[in-house]
């Protein structure tokens, strides 16, 4: 006799047992009445009497039900269930995890749960795979448990529909209400009628419900005595509707990525550090943190030696064995994107998830512009590695799968994209050289793209030179091979153009010594990023450093390219101007004259190219001290440019600007102050008012109202063009950092020496923070300290910073440089002024 049909004989004999206790019950109450017991009684009214009978019916229904409710409790504990401390069980809730952190993540699943008690029954676990979803939900099942506020527990590894429909059809049987040859469906339909009236305390876990569709139909019902948990890697809509909340699980915070670390491999204090360095390595990724564990203690190596091969293996030869997985993890971290991978390529557009994050993982995982995905160079490389005619809004698609599985995470607010350093990890693991190199390039096309020509918004430069970075880092040779892309250049031309000049030439160093070891010291790109480089030492304080360069690699770039080809010219051109700023203004002169000519044979008297050094050949030939006919050197200069390039050309404005300004410093300032305004009035209409070189026309006409003796005007416009400079170029932009100089002068000229005084120290700070303390500007700076220190009344501080000054300007250009003349000048005139009379006082040139 099987044990099903000795349960079924059992539930008939109760119920015989139950109509049999009912007839006795009426014929009991028929013996004690009188026979004419069912006709009314005197005094009593028929709606009493048919009370008084119902009453009887009702005690004999109450009696079933109790029975029948004993039977319910007698069923749950049938086979496959387990009751401990009077709670029904169903399913295996995993065990507590090892070194088990207690996780701000717990704190929130409570706090849904207890306003859930009113409002919201289901909490919705999201988060990538691997952040410890499952031991939340065990920890909560187990909290309620323990509190004794539950009284039948269902845990579902709802993995699949089957899965879930079979894990409802076991409950259902062993609470009772459905037998062991029902279908499966049909029995958890019972649950779910029984989950819904059942006057019982009860918790369903949904454990990796990674489908939600799985689920559509068996949601458990809303019941105040019933909860739902639900853990998922998607964060789809309908997870967050119909009375659900969704609960966001996130990566350990670092202190408790390292507290499972330090306890979980015993380390000891003095490894500290290189715990607290891997949590970081590790991204504080749970699972990955669970099994580098699991690895340190398996190979008995510690965190320092993880660390080494982390850097130099694939992610998928660091976890331990499949058969010793910690804390019943059921795969390794590579497995669990890789699953994740593989369900957001099988949704529409199909396929294209895989090269989209191929794509993500080369770049800045803090923050990606999402836009860099719908380029038309990204699009056109993701339909050449798929075979698709693939769109940008397919691309948009594929990324909100990638979303919906939490492999990436989409930022509205900063229409940015964010991926988890150890997904980008694994996902580069597991392509192959060709198919990254190509994503690379892609990656690459597609920031340059997104770059403007002028780096208005420094947050927004910031990101995309953080993206060329990890770009550059993450993809081996792929960016110099066959020929550097421009991405480089792009970025490093950023940097200084920007106020980070030390940092342009730190990083054209690097760049420099890939070219050297990938292309060779001839190629062009080499020889290109050592034009930069010398330039970008010249921007950063080095004129004489810049003029080494250029000489060398002049020589170089004669062997290679011969002496007339543009770049040779073009070396000679900056050779030349870096002479000047080394303070040889003579050499630079004749260094223009003789460039001069061979630009006029080889480029042609229109050539812009030779209209720029004739602009420059006048300049200098000033700074040697040959006034005669500079602005009529303009003034024929600007004609040629009318004639070549036309009006409104940006090369034709800028020669206006010059010869304004050379019409200011030859007396005329007048006439420099016209001119300037007309030009303003130009560069707005042709530039617009953000424009660098509109910008610098504020600037000098600025300058050339104090000039013309209106002080406060100068301090007034440097004002006003000082907000724009800090909006449109940011603080550390040298522009800025000039225009806050000359506001400094103007402050002290305007009668405010004071104020001058603490205008100059502020920008003392910054100067020597973005451009060091040998730079020229910085030497500049602290010499009109100097200056205005004295004009507030404090001659002997004057003096000092002279002396300190002349001392670092010998030091760093020479005795003879005109900037050192200068300080030895002014200097001079400062004693006189405080009373040493072997001082000569018409030394005093001023700042």
């Amino acid at each position: 006799m099987t044990r099903v049909f000795r349960r079924r004989l059992r539930r008939r004999v109760v119920v015989l047992a139950v109509v049999a206790a009912g007839c006795a019950l009426v014929a009991v109450s028929a013996w004690w009445l009188p026979p004419d017991w069912w006709s009314p009684r005197p005094g009593w009214t028929g709606t009493e009497q048919a009370g008084w009978i119902a009453g009887i019916a009702g005690a004999v229904f109450a009696l079933a039900s109790l029975v029948f409710d004993r039977l319910d409790a007698r069923g749950a504990r049938a086979a496959g269930s387990a009751r401990v401390g009077g709670v029904v069980r169903i399913g295996r809730v995993p065990q507590q995890a090892a070194w088990f952190q207690d996780r701000a993540a717990r704190v929130d699943l409570m706090r849904a749960a207890r306003t859930g008690r009113t409002a919201v029954l289901t909490q919705v676990l999201s988060g990538m795979g691997g952040v410890g979803k499952t031991q939340l939900a065990a920890q909560f099942a187990r909290h309620l448990d323990t509190n004794g506020e539950l009284d039948v527990l269902v845990w579902v590894t709802a993995s699949s529909r089957d899965a879930i429909i079979a894990a409802y059809a076991e409950a259902a049987r062993v609470v009772g209400v459905a037998t062991a040859d029902l279908e499966p469906e049909t029995a958890a339909g019972r649950l779910l009628v029984w989950l819904e009236r059942a006057n019982r305390r009860w918790l369903v876990v949904l454990d990796n419900l990674d489908a939600p569709g799985d689920a559509a139909g068996w949601w458990p019902p809303a019941n105040r005595d019933g909860r739902t948990v639900v853990t998922t890697r998607r964060r789809d809509p309908v997870l967050h509707t119909d009375g659900r909340v969704l609960v966001p699980v996130d990566l350990f915070t670092p202190a408790e990525a390292v507290d499972y670390l330090t306890r979980s491999t015993g380390t000891s204090g003095d490894q500290q550090g290189d715990v607290e360095a891997l949590a970081a390595d590790l991204g504080y990724l749970p699972l990955a943190v669970a099994q580098a564990a699991a690895f340190i203690r398996d190979r008995g190596i510690d965190a320092a030696a993880y660390r080494d091969r982390l850097a130099g293996q694939r992610l998928a030869d660091l976890a331990p064995p499949d058969d010793a997985l910690p804390d019943d993890h059921r795969a390794t971290v590579a497995a669990t994107w890789l699953l994740s991978l593989d369900a957001a390529d099988n949704h529409p557009p199909r396929g294209l998830a895989r090269p989209v994050l191929d794509l993500a993982a080369l770049l800045d995982p803090n923050g990606i512009p999402e836009a860099v995905f719908t380029t038309d160079a990204v699009v056109a490389h993701l339909g050449a590695v798929t075979g698709q005619d693939v769109a940008a809004p397919m691309v948009t698609d594929a990324m909100r799968n990638l979303h919906r599985l939490n492999l990436v995470t989409q930022d509205a607010a900063t229409a940015g994209v964010r991926v988890h350093a150890l997904v980008q990890r694994a996902t580069r693991d597991h392509g192959d050289t060709a198919r990254l190199g190509a994503a690379a390039r892609a990656a690459a096309d597609g920031l340059l793209a997104l770059w403007p020509d002028i780096d208005r918004d420094p947050k927004y430069t910031q990101i995309l030179r953080a993206n060329t970075t990890t770009l550059r880092a993450g993809s081996g040779d792929s960016l110099l091979l066959p020929d550097p892309h421009r991405l480089l250049f792009r970025s490093i031309r950023s940097l200084g153009d920007t106020g980070q000049v030390s940092a342009a030439a730190t990083a054209l160093e690097q760049l420099l010594t890939d070219c050297l070891r990938v292309l060779g010291p001839d190629h062009g790109d080499t020889l290109t990023t050592r034009h930069n480089l010398a330039y970008w030492r010249g921007e950063a304080g080095d004129p004489t450093g810049a003029v080494a360069a250029f000489e060398q690699l002049l020589t170089d770039c004669l062997r290679v390219r011969g002496p007339d080809h543009p770049h040779t010219l073009d070396i000679r051109h900056n050779l030349a101007y870096w002479r000047g700023e080394a303070g040889d203004p003579t050499g630079a002169v004749a260094a223009y004259e003789q460039l001069l000519t061979d630009q006029l044979r080889v480029r042609g008297r229109d050539h812009p190219h030779t209209l720029a050094t004739r602009g420059h050949l006048t300049r200098w030939r000033v700074e040697a001290g040959d006034t005669t006919g500079v602005v009529a050197a303009f003034e024929q200069l600007l004609t040629d440019y009318l004639r070549v390039l036309g009006p409104d050309h940006p090369d034709t404005l800028a020669t206006r600007g010059n010869l304004s300004y050379w019409r200011g410093k030859s007396g005329d300032i007048a006439g420099a102050v016209a001119a300037f305004e007309q030009l303003l009035t130009d560069q707005l209409r042709v530039l617009g008012p953000d424009h660098p070189d509109t910008l610098i026309t504020r600037h000098d006409l600025a300058g050339r109202r104090g000039e013309a003796g209106d002080a406060p005007g100068a301090v007034t416009a440097y004002q006003q063009l000082l907000s724009d400079q800090l909006r449109v170029l940011g603080p550390d932009h040298p522009a800025t950092l000039i225009t806050r100089h000359n506001l400094a002068r103007w402050r002290g000229e305007a009668g405010d020496p004071a104020g001058a005084v603490t205008a100059y120290r502020q920008l003392l700070t910054d100067r020597l923070r973005v451009l060091g303390p040998d730079h020229p500007h910085t030497l500049t700076t602290r010499h009109n300290l100097a200056h205005w220190r004295g004009e507030a009344g404090d001659p002997t501080g004057a003096i000092a910073a002279y002396e300190q000054l002349l001392t670092d300007r010998l030091r760093v250009l020479g005795p003879d440089h005109p900037d050192t003349v200068n300080t030895r000048h002014n200097l001079a005139g400062w004693r006189k002024r405080a009373g040493d009379p072997t001082t000569d006082a018409s030394q005093d040139d001023g700042p």
